[in-house]
């Protein structure tokens, strides 16, 4: 049995449609600094749930109020003269739920904006001024300034008298004072650091005459963020040895600034594996290198916190063995002296897991390391398994409804192929192949695993309905880029409607006639796929602007239910499967996938109907809803190897390691039982003989 999912952080952004112009940008830089980079998957990025509130109409708030997420909540409210001067807003923004761990930071986008603060539930906060952030630095400064107070309230206690300062980040400035590079960008970070609320050490100038200098420096380490300025003479400087190895004992967020002039003849071991930035040794330093400092600064303080505070919520969920080490950063040598000390053999670390060969010295030390999601125990594990993906776009909302980026569905399809692939399992999909589409991302990802974990065991199908294949220049070159991990497999026209078709020529579905051909053709492909796999995935999907009979991911959900294949169904991610889920929880069809939703809100979408009624090809709402409306979350549980609270869980959690968490866990369930009852028909069949 399960119970509700809790990371330790999750961030909050309320804004007026009106400022989409100023927030927009402000919360593009901020979502690049703080989710998954989908275009690195194997960076050591940050993970924090991200959730938008905003509306279609300026004079309409959201209709959602940000609920508890986390183990803290930070909710970013923007205010302007939009949000001050409408009612509807003004009430919205008073009914905010703050607490202790759900806490509010506001940010004026213009002067207006500060009126909020004289009543509500932001009567006496200090505010962040965007308006003052000018110039071509104004994304950094937000990411800075935001950051900063992601900090403070996501990691620190904070009692209701503090001003703030206390809990202000302490940066450890560690450099060599052999040469004037070193000193001088040191001197350049400490001085921009005075002018914010931040806090910094700066070597002995900092310790008072009579106080034992090594004491106090690793005093200040203990509780900083070291950033170690690299310039040419660091790392032969005794003291900066020891600065770096103590962060290092002390499990310290670290980053490194190189700045090197010439060369440095022996790169210190200690002070790689961490985030690296690169300035001109050049001096005074430039404000931009200040500001890509001080970001690196912070962000790795909390993607290092973060990642820490994440694996011990895991260990006491279980999914980490309770006699396994954590720790915030990939392991090094000294991670695992300390293991063979205490007695133990296994440690785990923060996704992504190593490169195979990095790994290669653990394994001689006898040393188990993994990561959450990943474990070398399950390697092989879903070998022979066909798992279908129907995950597709929902469109660019107001997040009104749902409050997840577009881009969650594609780090979605990003972790699911990789954990899926790494365990051997084949996926299979029916993408289309547009740059930037589901499919090139399950691909990319399926390419950057197959390298790093050095398997040719990698193996994704993507079937493709006619005319989609019919020779194109850039669906050759597709192939070509991914022929060591993909099948193509291509399924003809049908019977009925082929005789009247040359197949060597595309048509576009336009008009009528073409497009009904087009949903016969998607139908054969999805019946053909499904068939061919053992179970099937299910998230977003376009409710409108499709080709086919009816929305592509409603159709091959009510496939994979009449072929009987186990279904795993993520509703919070909205589009289609967020109103299968609605409508199996309510019991009642969902507006937008019945009849006439679909022709109102479909251009067309009526005549193809009409012709395919004609054929009997039409899409059938009525066994729509009766099929929908019968389902039920035991038997979905049931039939996918999971209790009834965790499938639950999996159609209501917008998390998606959870997610990936418990298809794994379904899936090893079924797989695993399904090998073992053939392994025990197949000893039966032997000693009958």
């Amino acid at each position: 049995m399960t119970t509700e999912y809790k990371p330790p952080l999750a961030l909050h952004f309320i804004w007026n449609p009106a400022d989409e112009g100023v927030v927009g940008k402000l919360l593009d830089a901020v979502r690049a600094s703080f989710a998954r980079d989908a275009d690195r998957p194997f960076s050591r990025g940050l993970n924090i749930p991200l959730f938008f509130y905003s509306s279609e109409n300026p004079n309409r708030s959201p209709l959602h109020l940000p609920a508890q997420q986390a183990a803290k909540d930070i909710v970013f409210v923007f205010t302007s003269v939009n949000t001050i001067g409408r009612d509807s807003w003004k009430s919205y923004i008073n009914r905010l739920p703050l607490s202790k761990t759900l806490r509010a930071v506001p940010i004026a986008i213009d002067k207006e904006g500060l009126g909020h603060g004289g009543e509500g539930r932001l009567k006496n906060l200090n505010f962040l001024r965007s308006y003052e952030w000018r110039g071509e630095l104004k994304e950094q400064r937000a990411v800075l300034a935001m950051a900063h107070e992601i900090y403070r309230h996501g990691f620190v206690e904070i009692r209701e008298e503090d001003t703030g300062k206390r809990s202000s980040i302490k940066i450890f400035l560690s450099h060599a004072k052999v040469g004037d590079t070193g000193r001088l960008h040191a001197e350049s970070i400490y001085k921009f650091i005075d002018t914010t609320n931040m806090s910094r050490f700066f070597d002995a100038t900092e310790i008072s005459p009579g106080f034992k200098f090594d004491e106090e420096i690793i005093k200040h380490i203990k509780e900083s963020t070291l950033i170690a300025i690299e310039s040419d003479a660091y790392s032969s400087r005794y003291w900066c040895q020891r600065e770096i190895l103590c962060a290092k004992q002390h499990q310290r967020p670290i980053i490194v600034v190189n700045c090197l002039q010439d060369f440095e003849d022996r790169l210190f071991p200690a002070g790689s594996n961490v985030p690296c930035v690169h300035v001109s040794p050049d001096t005074p330093m430039s404000e931009p290198d200040i500001l890509r400092i001080l970001i690196a600064a912070i962000l790795e303080t909390i993607r290092h916190l973060h990642s820490q505070k994440s694996l011990e919520y895991y260990q006491k969920r279980e999914w980490i063995d309770e006699d396994c080490t954590i720790i915030p950063r990939p392991p090094e040598i000294h991670h695992v002296i300390d293991l063979k000390k205490n007695g133990k053999q296994k440690l785990c670390y923060p996704e992504p897991s190593l490169y195979s060969e990095e790994a290669d010295w653990l394994a001689y030390f006898k040393v188990d390391a993994f990561t959450p999601l990943w474990n070398q125990a399950d390697n092989g594990i879903l070998d022979g398994c066909k798992i279908g993906v129907s995950i597709s776009d929902n469109p660019a909302g107001n997040y009104s409804d749902y409050h997840l980026h577009p881009d969650h569905l594609k780090r979605l399809s990003q972790d699911l192929a990789r954990y899926l692939l790494a365990r051997a399992g084949t996926i299979i999909y029916g993408g289309d192949l547009r740059k930037d589409g589901f499919t090139q991302f399950i691909l990319d990802e399926a390419i950057a695993l197959k390298n790093r974990l050095n398997n040719d065991n990698i193996h994704v199908e993507n079937h493709l309905a006619w005319p989609l294949y019919v020779s194109a220049p850039e669906i050759v070159a597709w192939r070509a880029q991914y022929s060591e991990i993909m099948k193509s497999v291509e399924h003809d026209i049908p019977d009925d409607i082929a005789k009247d078709i040359d197949k060597s020529v595309f048509i576009a579905p336009n008009g009528t006639e073409n497009k009904y051909i087009w949903s016969r053709c998607l139908t054969l492909m999805r019946e053909k796929s499904i068939e061919s796999s053992h179970a099937r995935i299910c998230a977003g999907g376009k409710l409108t602007g499709y080709h086919g009979k009816m929305p592509g991911v409603l159709e091959e959900i009510m496939i994979s239910i009449e072929k009987e294949k186990p279904i795993f169904l993520l509703g919070a991610f909205g589009g289609v499967v967020g109103e299968v889920c609605k409508t199996i929880t309510n019991q009642r069809l969902a507006l937008s996938i019945t009849e006439q939703w679909q022709i109102t809100n479909n251009v067309g979408y009526s005549d193809l109907q009409e012709k395919a009624k004609q054929e009997k090809h039409n899409a059938d709402y009525a066994e729509i809803q009766t099929v929908l409306e019968s389902l039920s979350v035991d038997s979905l549980a049931s039939s996918s190897g999971l209790e009834p609270d965790d499938y639950r869980r999996l159609m209501e959690s917008p998390f998606v390691d959870e997610c990936v968490h418990l298809i794994l866990k379904g899936l090893k369930v079924l797989f695993t039982d399904s090998k073992k009852m053939q392994t025990e028909e197949c000893d039966e069949r032997l000693s009958d003989q």
